[in-house]
């Protein structure tokens, strides 16, 4: 065991941990009033949960003996077997406790992002169900396929540093579905849906990217250059999609806006995560670059044209910036930057890597679709997924939780 290593990916764990207070606030400033205790409260309830299940299967399922190439065995429920003395299978300089505590924060941070597509009108009771069962059913199994030993997208080729599939792509579309069966929010078109508190989106776009940088330089499992690379491409990525999406407020409207700034930083975090360990530092402008008008475009289309409410844009954000960031991986990957690359990407000459990367991108969507049709109908049987129309006009955080964000306000919602 290192202890320089560990120390470092324990803090890295530390600073994935304070992503999901950061969606909560990045979340929670984009929703109406009355709904932001109900949008925070869902990131929060989520922290919860991910942890338990974690400790009690989710790491044997995604990090365990290998079946079929799809999920792990239950050798470690309960991180039974697993010794704080003994190093980690996975990263061998590493106990194995502080693994299984940096992959916990990704299974924290992942169904939490789900949530911003339903926000204002998910029955809490049925969120919380629907986050558990999807987190048996497709993030535990989808762990496994690209990270666990064995894992079917591994055995192909494909390679993902952070989280492009595991975490953005799975969430994004799930996201998406959930949005699709739910419906969109009462008024929609009709009533204004203003951002009511601009500064809560920043500071969680703020916070989002401090603790994106334990997300993608801990991914590489040791205190090392690779650990260096990949947070400079993360740095440099977010920072020209900010840029760029600033560019794009003052085409549309001629004025930057803060919030245009907070979602741009954030979809080239997004857009980088798969290949920050992969890809040339020069390549992360790019991959920030395209990112910004793809999301911009992709989210304009599904409310304007698609008529699909992806409340706060989880699809919009995560699942087209996490498949652009895929594609992008197979574009410019490098095996001399990472040997677990087995080959270079397409602009190198090569196209192994890219077809693969394609090819993982496809197998995430169909899981992500058919696992959330799975999770939403057994929830359903449970308890309806919907706060009825008066609830919705109340506000969520009342119906839901009693408790009003700003007790004192008094004026128009």
């Amino acid at each position: 065991m290192n202890t320089g290593n560990n120390g470092f990916i324990l803090i890295c764990a530390a600073l994935v941990f304070l992503m999901t207070p950061g969606l909560a606030f990045f979340y929670g400033g984009l929703v109406r009033r009355k709904n932001v205790v109900n949008t925070m409260m869902a990131c929060a309830g989520v922290m919860g949960l991910s942890v338990v299940l974690w400790v009690i299967c989710g790491f044997s399922l995604a990090f365990g003996a290998d079946h079929g190439g799809i999920i792990g065995g239950l050798e470690y429920l309960c991180l039974n077997g697993l010794d704080f003395n003994e190093v980690s299978d996975y990263a061998p300089t590493l106990s194995s406790l502080t693994f299984v505590v940096f992959q916990m924060m990704f299974a924290m941070i992942t169904p939490a992002l789900i949530t911003g597509a339903v926000a204002g009108r998910m029955r809490f009771k049925a969120l919380f169900l629907f986050i558990a069962l999807w987190s048996l059913v497709v993030y535990y199994p989808m762990a496994h396929m690209v990270w666990g030993s064995g894992g079917f997208l591994v055995s192909i080729g494909s390679v993902d540093f952070a989280g492009g599939n595991v975490v953005h792509i799975s969430s994004g579309v799930s996201g998406l579905v959930l949005a699709m069966l739910i419906g969109p929010r009462s008024g929609l078109g009709l009533a204004s849906y203003r951002v009511h508190n601009i500064p809560f989106v920043f500071l969680g776009a703020g916070l989002l990217w401090f603790g994106w940088f334990g997300f993608n330089a801990g991914s590489a499992l040791a205190a090392d250059g690779l650990a260096s690379h990949a947070f400079l491409t993360t740095a440099l990525a977010s920072a020209t999609a900010l840029v760029v999406w600033m560019l794009i407020d003052v085409i549309k409207d001629g004025k930057p806006t803060l919030v245009g700034a907070s979602t741009g930083l954030v979809v080239g975090l997004v857009a980088i995560t798969p290949g920050a360990g992969f890809v040339p530092v020069w390549s992360a402008i790019i991959i920030g670059a395209v990112v910004s008008p793809l999301c911009c475009f992709m989210m304009s289309l599904l409310k304007k044209k698609l008529k699909i409410d992806d409340a706060l844009d989880a699809f919009g954000c995560h699942g087209i910036g996490g498949i652009w960031g895929g594609i992008a991986t197979g574009l410019f990957g490098r095996t001399d930057i990472n040997a677990v690359a087995q080959w270079n990407g397409l602009v190198f000459g090569e196209t192994r890597l890219f077809i693969a990367q394609v090819l993982s991108i496809v197998v995430t969507i169909a899981v992500a679709v058919v696992g959330t049709l799975i999770c939403a109908g057994i929830t359903k049987l449970i308890t309806p997924l919907r706060v009825d129309h008066k609830e919705e006009l109340v506000g969520m955080d009342v119906t839901q939780h009693g408790e009003h964000a700003y007790p004192s306000f008094n004026g128009l919602d």
